[in-house]
């Protein structure tokens, strides 16, 4: 399988794990990483096609589905930190029809820990809701929590982008896409969008579904249609990448993600662009949830906007997030290190979603102490 892109020798553990992946059931995908900001890996390989007849190519991107969430959660602390979001403000003071049944005490850091207790919709949502965002807002902001904010975690596979997406856009003026891809993105010259213009669409790559694609009435969290339907063919339609989903729907590359959350991994600074303050960054590891999360059954430690480190990772100050189907993003503020991995083929959730990923960021790890 021929691999491009750069690699420094001492991650070239990085280079032989995307290799070996691509020779067996992925068709293709891409791995980045960069150190102090700086990119030391950039690679892809394979295809962008099932029938492994079109390259995948340097700037082939993606739809990278819950990896969306840290660009999102990005945009929030950046806002906090400059002293126009307070995370722990409730969410009412910023959307005052937020307050509705009993929604007074939601405070904002709920939304980015999936503590608020929204992880869908009550009211029954067509899957063309979600490309109406006064719907979509309206229809969370009318309802209960299901349970006592703060107290338990449930994962927002969709809502959360939605509900963070409204307390930027109240904040500031600008939609959530808008807002990332003015002061996040074009600052660091990211290839990542929410929100896709058309102008993009021949770079696209399309999802593969899992072999056993989950039916659109199934409702197993871990495969996401619940309410709405989102079948993960969903992706490959222009209604889903002209909307802004900024949970799920943000299209970029191994690269772009790895260029956006390397300002986490350093400091708040890359490539000399300072998006956040230290201070700023570590408000991430602020936990917030600790158990199991009972949408996802399993157990989870959540900080402000990402997953926490549960001891899978070498470093305590880490922090991740992953996309459905196994993309998967690490940011290690004690390395200064991020790594990402998207790839077109989703895997069953039963057998091998996260093992890919884990492969590639385990040889970023060897890397570090060659």
């Amino acid at each position: 399988m021929t691999i491009q892109g750069i690699c420094e020798d001492r991650f070239g553990a990085v280079r032989e794990t995307l290799a070996t992946l691509l020779e067996g059931d992925d068709v293709g995908a891409a791995a980045a990483v960069y150190v102090d900001g700086e990119p030391v890996v950039d690679l892809w390989g394979g295809y962008a096609d099932a029938a492994r007849t079109v390259a995948w190519e340097r700037d082939s991107i993606t739809n990278v589905w819950s990896i969306t969430k840290t660009m999102t959660a990005l945009c929030a602390l950046i806002l906090a930190d400059r002293g126009d979001l307070d995370l722990d403000a409730p969410v009412a003071e910023y959307w005052p029809e937020f307050a509705a049944a009993g929604k007074g005490g939601v405070l904002v850091r709920h939304l980015l820990s999936h503590t608020a207790g929204l992880p869908t919709w009550d009211e029954p949502m067509a899957t063309e809701d979600l490309y109406d965002w006064e719907i979509a807002t309206s229809r969370l902001a009318a309802q209960a929590p299901r349970w006592e904010p703060g107290t338990r975690a449930g994962y927002h596979a969709v809502t959360q982008g939605y509900l963070v997406g409204e307390v930027v856009r109240r904040v500031t003026g600008r939609s959530l896409g808008r807002f990332f891809a003015e002061e996040v993105a074009g600052p660091l010259g990211a290839d990542f969008h929410i929100g896709l213009p058309a102008e993009h669409d021949h770079r696209v790559v399309p999802i593969i579904p899992p072999p056993a694609a989950p039916s659109p009435e199934a409702d197993d969290p871990r495969n996401r249609p619940g309410n709405p339907p989102v079948p993960p063919a969903i992706a490959n339609t222009l209604a889903w990448r002209r909307a802004e989903i900024p949970a799920a729907n943000g299209h970029g590359n191994a690269r772009s993600i790895g260029a956006v959350q390397s300002v986490l991994a350093g400091g708040g600074t890359a490539r000399g662009v300072r998006l956040l303050s230290p201070e700023g960054c570590e408000r991430v590891f602020e936990e917030q949830f600790r158990g199991t999360d009972q949408i996802l059954g399993v157990p989870m430690r959540y900080g402000i906007g990402y997953g926490l480190n549960g001891g899978w990772l070498p470093n305590p100050r880490s922090c991740f997030w992953g996309g459905w189907g196994g993309s998967l993003v690490v940011v290690d503020l004690d390395a200064r290190m991020t790594v990402s991995c998207v790839m077109n083929r989703m895997a069953d959730p039963a057998s091998d979603a996260g093992q890919r990923a884990f492969l590639l960021v385990m040889a970023a790890y060897e890397g570090l102490t060659a």
